[in-house]
């Protein structure tokens, strides 16, 4: 039982007593400051739990929503994968100068940056649920805007609006299935996401190898329109999240949600305490959106969740996949042999990812990375050296060019890709959770933007393998980055980790590097 409650006779509710939390660094509301925005859950009492009932689908229910909300991350992929082939096609249609080509090729990034900030407000004041069905309804519409445009320029329009979409889901999805996923499953559901990528970058490359001829490039861009037209129909019939109806409705109605994907009455008192607890406590106009990101006692998560965001998409994962059909072309290899590189590098991104999601929550997220990422700056290293050898195409050395490569994809994307958006959804407290989100999503997409639009220009300046050498350095930046500000969210409910930021103990220390103790 949380403090300022005392056990309920059965059928009624608890009295909450004249309980206040002690005043000091982090601490919520004083005594002189009346909260500027009064919610219902600040003085309301526990709900009535003597009566709750479990929905005989709790766990499909649970499960259908993180898969649901996950195929999203689909959307993105299957984008991320289909534009390099649909490019060579628009390019002859529209006869582009490759001026125009990086436009069409970036529109969908500089849409998404604006997309990831303007959700951060759209799931606050609307919801997780109907805010991923906004931004599935734009996919839908940008979609087939894209496929009907009649020329460059609508088609870059196209695109941009196409972004916001892109960039929205990145936002609000793995905040949904974060925040209605149980603990000990939180890592495993919200990785989903990354598993859904890797499906639709796996999607795209076989349907860019098998169909293009046969389709064009409008038949590839418009069915893209299908899934998300699924996701949006589906929404209407899947949970709220249960801490935004306990911070924008009520308690009863986070009760209502819970029994929907809660398999057991006591995990739900249990969770149900816990939050009416964390709003029990009322909350200081400072620490609400965008105001509260900038609180002292915030930044700790704040420099660890935009860290890791910073290098997951820096570390060299999307120029791999944008263009290693362009290295090993300059490489020697040939075209045909180039595009079956990038249907293995799609191969392994989807597998490790599904791997990275079955572990993280046993491994935890910060042994992960620190796990595989000196395997990435290996690979790196290696590819680097083999590149500057120009070894012959059909010679060892030209295999082991593939082998680095593959090994690369390897680690990273079984490392700090599967984390990448996991962290930034678990991280920060719920009176900021939407805004601090999307500046997190906000910071992938504009790496992202950094790196494909500078890796070429790189190659140019400072060669294939010096390029390789630079993000390989960036890798190790990565992991000592991960050492010496991220701690262990392995096992913590997002309360735990709020209470850990307030009471200043968020950073890894010697011998204490996880929120909550690690069970045996």
């Amino acid at each position: 039982m949380p403090p300022g409650t005392v056990d309920p006779a059965p059928g009624t509710r608890p009295l909450r007593m004249n309980y206040k939390k002690k005043e000091g660094k982090g601490t919520r509301m004083n005594n002189q400051t009346p909260p500027a925005h009064p919610t219902p859950e600040a003085t309301e009492p526990l709900p009535d739990m003597s009566q709750i009932e479990i929905s005989p689908n709790a766990r499909k229910t649970l499960w259908l929503a993180a898969i649901v909300a996950a195929i999203c991350g689909g959307l993105y992929g299957y984008d991320t994968g289909i534009v390099s082939g649909a490019l060579l096609l628009i390019t002859h249609d529209f006869h582009l100068s490759s001026f125009y080509q990086e436009m069409v090729a970036s529109a969908i990034l500089a849409g998404a940056v604006m997309g990831s900030l303007l959700t951060g407000w759209m799931s606050e004041h609307y919801g997780r649920r109907k805010s991923i069905m906004i931004v599935t309804a734009i996919f839908v519409l940008g979609a087939l805007a894209c496929a009907f445009s009649p020329d460059v320029y609508t088609l870059i329009i196209s695109r941009v609006f196409l972004g916001l979409a892109v960039g929205g889901s990145t936002q609000v999805v793995p905040m949904y299935i974060s925040e209605l996923a149980p603990a000990h499953k939180r890592g495993h559901m919200v990785t989903m996401f990354n598993i859904a990528i890797g499906i639709g970058i796996f999607a795209a490359n076989i349907i860019g190898f098998a169909a293009r001829d046969a389709w064009g490039w409008r038949p590839m861009v418009a069915i893209a329109a299908i899934p998300a037209a699924v996701v949006f129909i589906s929404m209407f019939f899947l949970p709220k999240s249960p801490r935004w109806a306990a911070e924008h409705e009520s308690l009863d109605s986070a009760l209502e949600q819970l029994q929907r994907i809660r398999t057991t009455k006591r995990e739900i008192r249990r969770e149900i305490r816990h939050i009416h607890a964390n709003a029990n406590e009322e909350t200081d106009p400072r620490d609400i959106g965008w105001r509260g990101i900038m609180q002292p006692w915030v930044r700790p998560a704040l420099v660890a969740a935009l860290g890791v965001a910073f290098f997951t998409q820096a570390g060299g994962l999307e120029m791999m996949i944008y263009y290693a059909p362009t290295f090993l072309s300059d490489a020697g290899f040939g075209s045909s042999s180039a595009l079956m590189a990038s249907i293995g590098i799609s191969i392994i991104y989807l597998v490790m990812t599904i791997l990275g999601s079955n572990i993280v929550d046993r491994i935890g997220r910060r042994r992960l990375v620190l796990v595989m990422g000196p395997g990435s700056v290996l690979s790196l290293i290696g590819l680097g050296i083999m590149f500057l050898m120009h070894p012959q195409p059909g010679s060892m050395g030209s295999w082991l060019i593939i082998a680095f490569m593959l090994l690369f994809m390897v680690f990273n994307a079984g490392g700090i890709q599967v984390v990448g958006w996991l962290l930034g959804a678990e991280m920060f407290p719920l009176s900021m959770r939407g805004n601090a989100t999307s500046l997190h999503s906000a910071m992938l997409w504009g790496s992202d933007l950094l790196v494909t639009s500078t890796a070429l220009t790189l190659v140019t300046k400072i060669t294939l393998g010096g390029t390789m050498w630079f993000y390989a350095g960036v890798n190790l930046l990565s992991v000592l980055f991960v050492y010496f500000m991220v701690p262990e969210t392995r096992g913590a409910s997002l309360e735990d980790i709020e209470d850990a930021l307030r009471e200043g103990r968020f950073r890894p220390t010697r011998g204490n590097t996880a929120i909550v103790e690690e069970e045996e």
